[in-house]
């Protein structure tokens, strides 16, 4: 990335934001922090921004010089004494502030998936003079219907909801947000009845998948494998990647394994990694989709100690971008845009809470946002060579 375009990227950000961090800003470039504060410096020079510790916010008005008083070159002339004193105005008294307002934002974890989404509302929410409170399930789902009713104690005036379960949000929990009278938006949920008329800002999972395979395809491979986690992502990363199986002509017997949950039982997630690679030497599949990027790395290092190396033996691509980044051989990576759900999600709700009872009902709106798929180095540049005398399966497409 050229000086500018990262500059560029800075500003973008410092706009949408108000402020930013030197470590956030070199963590996202994927640069050093002595890089992010000669940008800093560099834009401050050029009046863009006002260096703080630790970061940057938004350049205040610059003050202008007199029309008159006190140019170079020219003198001041003498003051002539007024006929008649004025009396001067009041100063304008200054419009109050808005009120500051809450919305509730539920969510099932702040540890796993959502801290960037939860990022991104925040960043809408600090510019549009809103408050925050946060609601945790940890997955468990009778605490849905709790937590709304806790969240609107608060005086929440709206809600973002990310239910525990699956991507489709539970009757009795879109019955108790309808009993509540608030505005509300789902992430990453949809309601179940497809015509129910309801807001919603979801990833397309099964594009995320598909587009996986679809490198994968493109360099040569023709059996994929698939490791899944037991999250509510995970049907619809399995449906995308059923699609592509069939759309590209890709073995339809390759390996597929659901891990199931994350536990601290480290013994069990041995087995299953161990039972997953060994199906896929038994077959002679040498590429697989992983979710998540935590597992992928897992199984990137249990290959490397069976003498498997990614990527020339063994092609991996990991389904989310948390850490995939930091593995020893960088995961090439299927990134769902979580902050841009969260900042999409909190506007859509702040523009119906903010439209004026005389303005007529607003469009209810549907938001599918495409993830992003990073090639880094483990999907390889061709595929890796097979063993004499053995096939993988299906058809060239």
């Amino acid at each position: 990335m050229l000086v500018e375009q990262r500059q560029e990227l800075l500003l973008r950000e410092l706009r949408a934001s108000g402020a930013v961090r030197v470590a956030e800003l070199a963590a996202r470039f994927g640069v050093s922090a002595g890089t992010i504060r000669r940008d800093l410096a560099e834009l401050a020079e050029l009046g863009r921004l006002t260096k703080v510790r630790g970061g940057a916010i938004l350049a205040g008005p610059r003050d202008e010089p007199s029309a008159t008083a006190g140019q170079p070159g020219r003198p001041t002339p003498p003051a002539e004494p007024p006929a008649a004193a004025p009396t001067p105005e009041p100063p304008p008294t200054p419009a109050a502030p808005a009120a500051e307002r809450t919305i509730g934002l539920l969510v099932p974890s702040a540890t796993y998936y959502y801290p960037s989404v939860v990022a991104g509302v925040r960043s809408v929410a600090g510019r549009r003079n809103t408050r925050i409170v946060i609601g945790l399930t940890q997955y468990d789902s009778p605490r849905d219907i709790q937590q709304i009713d806790e969240l609107c104690a608060t005086g929440a005036a709206g809600l973002l909801i990310a239910s525990t379960g699956g991507h489709h949000l539970p009757a009795p929990t879109l019955e108790r947000l309808r009993a509540t009278g608030l505005p509300f938006v789902l992430l990453e949920r949809r309601p179940e009845d497809p015509y129910e008329p309801c807001e919603f800002v979801v990833s397309d999972h099964r594009l995320g998948a598909f587009n996986a395979l679809r490198q994968l395809h493109g360099l040569g491979h023709r059996s994929v494998g698939l490791y899944l986690n037991e999250t509510p992502t995970a049907p619809l990363i399995r449906e995308g990647y059923q699609h592509a199986v069939e759309r590209l002509g890709l073995d339809p017997g390759a390996p597929a394994i659901n891990g199931g949950r994350p536990s601290p039982d480290a013994r069990g997630a041995d087995r299953r990694y161990d039972a997953f690679i060994d199906a896929l030497l038994a077959n002679g599949t040498r590429a697989a989709l992983v979710h998540s990027d935590y597992d992928a790395i897992e199984l990137l290092q249990r290959l490397r100690a069976r003498g498997v190396h990614t990527p020339s033996e063994m092609a991996l691509i990991a389904y989310d971008d948390e850490i995939a980044s930091l593995a020893e051989v960088p995961l090439t990576a299927v990134a769902p845009a979580k902050r841009l759900l969260g900042e999409v999600a909190a506007q859509l709700l702040l523009d119906r809470m903010d439209t004026p009872p005389d303005a007529g009902p607003l469009a209810t709106r549907h938001v599918v946002l495409h993830p992003r798929l990073t090639i880094r180095d483990s999907c390889g540049s061709r595929p890796p060579a097979q063993p004499a005398g053995q096939l993988s399966g299906g058809a060239d497409a």
